[in-house]
């Protein structure tokens, strides 16, 4: 699309628009206490997906464009935050939440799936194509989708009845410290997710090696989250959160001083094999945290990630645009990564621990 349709520029501005639908859906999704409104709109979230998807392969205008991004980025939300969240408590029920890794690995396969079946289009047609064939899969997995995460009548009464009720106590300088570096793997997601393969063909000698980059992105990925999480298990939560993201600023660094192809594979790695692992990681907190009601905080925690997400494309298209190329735009992104690690560090300090 980069090659026929998009500015850098229109990428980054699409991009933005899709992080504020999942902004707006991750603020939504506090507001939402009964479970079977939950499943609604993890559902509605679905459809949300896989129709936005046929939009971009019908048609090319731009408004419905821009339309079609914010509902995808709603529907989003619905389906990683509140789907999440309905996983969690599922898992909880049947204590095996150490399963949550495996919930988040999917991250990693659909990233491994659509690049192989978009590759394979592309060989014999149009981006357009692409994107009519991803319509079609996702159409179809959805319907296992949609059945697969509900919850029966007596599982709803007892969820009500186990709830826990509102309360700001949950917002301690604890969890206000895990959010806001919540806020910075947001910034440190999206600038890789939106750019990665075009930074990749950018560099002198690599033209054409996006596209395995971003392969190798979504391979890295797969066992990533199980990975982390079992760490977290044996490990204290906040160390293994700041190693991965100090490896996810050496990948996010990797490009601005070398072009080798191998140095640069290996960032695309590094990032896979980071972001969603951290996905993994910071929801599983919030669960824990939150326990009965898992939404709350993990829709905190997702609109601040959400407005990184929001913010980080536009900064990145203003530098890209005045200095002609990305470093940049790696060196303030690694920079604002490095600042989450530093919040996490003084989330160890007693006075902020309170029990967690």
């Amino acid at each position: 699309m980069l090659e026929d349709t998009l500015s850098v520029t229109n990428a980054g501005i699409l991009a933005s628009l899709n992080f504020s639908g999942y902004l707006a859906g991750a603020i939504f999704s506090i507001t939402l206490k009964n479970i079977k409104i939950k499943v609604f709109f993890f559902r509605l979230g679905i459809i949300l997906g896989v129709f936005t998807t046929l939009i971009l392969a019908l048609t090319t205008d731009e408004t419905l464009w821009i339309i079609s991004r914010i509902l995808a980025g709603f529907g989003s939300a619905m389906i990683l935050l509140v789907g999440s969240s309905l996983v969690m408590l599922k898992l909880n029920m049947q204590n095996k939440t150490k399963a949550m890794g495996i919930h988040f690995s999917g991250i990693g396969f659909g990233i491994v799936v659509s690049e192989i079946i978009s590759q394979t289009v592309l060989r014999y047609g149009s981006w357009n194509d692409a994107w009519f064939v991803l319509f079609v899969i996702s159409f179809i997995i959805a319907f296992y989708a949609v059945y697969i995460l509900s919850f029966d009548t007596n599982t709803h009464e007892q969820f009500i009845k186990q709830k826990q009720k509102d309360s700001k106590t949950i917002f301690t300088a604890y969890v206000i410290l895990l959010i806001l570096a919540y806020f910075t793997e947001g910034v440190g997601f999206v600038v890789q997710g939106t750019f990665l393969p075009t930074i990749v063909n950018s560099l002198e000698g690599l033209d054409g090696y996006g596209n395995l980059a971003w392969l190798i992105v979504g391979v890295a990925g797969i066992p990533s989250s199980i990975l982390w999480m079992r760490l977290a298990h044996h490990y204290n939560n906040i160390n293994v959160i700041i190693f991965a993201m100090l490896l996810q600023i050496v990948g996010i660094s990797i490009p601005t001083f070398t072009t080798n192809v191998i140095l640069n594979l290996l960032s695309a790695a590094l990032y896979g094999s980071t972001f969603i692992g951290l996905v993994a990681l910071f929801m599983n907190r919030a669960g824990q945290l939150s326990k009965n009601n898992p939404v709350i905080l993990m829709g905190a925690m997702t609109a601040a990630y959400g407005i990184g997400q929001v913010g980080a494309p536009l900064y990145s298209v203003a530098l890209i645009s005045y200095f002609g190329n990305y470093n940049t735009t790696l060196y303030l992104t690694a920079f604002i990564v490095f600042i989450g690690v530093i919040l996490l560090f003084s989330t160890k300090y007693k006075r902020f621990m309170s029990g967690h």
